[in-house]
């Protein structure tokens, strides 16, 4: 969906995912998403009667969503689909994100988990939905490649931890060096697990 087409309700999501992904939860003021949005302040009370912490959540849930929906596009830009081409095509998009942009951005669902004990249990609920709306499909992707369903699920979450970490290291360090090296070190793993 294009910004233009979106209504109030949506881009003030994306907004708070946005600016989440830059400052953390903390950081991210309800003036400030409206204000990012280009939406009237007066609606946030409208569409997030919940406050912060709904808000908050509907944007944790919108990353986990879109997360999961970039596992079918990096799929579909691979030539020949193997674990850890689907690793590092997930890798890449960060790898290419600080390249372009710099170090400024982290995964809004990670800086929601963070911040969750000073939110409310329906963020860290939001935040654990996220992250299995984005595991399910590396899981599935896993399963058509060969991998054993017993082991697709493990190595999912393998994978998406591996790369969480990664991007707080890369961030930390202002390189893409962490992302690099568990690419090449997690691909030979993931590759193993297909069976022939």
């Amino acid at each position: 969906m294009t910004e233009a087409r979106r209504g109030p309700r949506e881009r003030m999501v994306f907004s708070a995912a946005q600016l989440m992904r830059r400052g953390g939860v903390a950081a991210t003021g309800m003036r400030e998403v409206a204000a990012h949005a280009d939406a009237p302040r007066g609606s946030l009370q409208h569409y997030f009667p919940g406050g912060k912490e709904q808000l908050v959540s509907e944007a944790v849930e919108w990353a986990g969503r879109y997360a999961g929906k970039r596992v079918a596009r990096f799929l579909a830009g691979l030539e020949r689909p193997t674990p850890s081409g689907l690793f590092a095509a997930m890798a890449g998009q960060w790898t290419d994100e600080y390249a372009a942009d710099g170090f400024a951005a982290g995964c809004p669902v990670a800086a929601a988990t963070v911040d969750c004990a000073a939110i409310g249990d329906s963020t860290r609920e939001a935040a654990a939905t996220a992250f299995a709306t984005w595991r399910d499909p590396v899981a599935a992707a896993l399963t058509d490649m060969g991998v054993p369903p017993s082991r697709a699920d493990s190595l999912a979450i393998l994978m998406i931890s591996t790369l969480e970490g990664a991007i707080l290291m890369a961030r930390a360090e202002q390189n893409v060096r962490p992302l690099t090296t568990v690419v090449h070190e997690l691909g030979p793993l993931l590759d193993a697990a297909v069976c022939a």
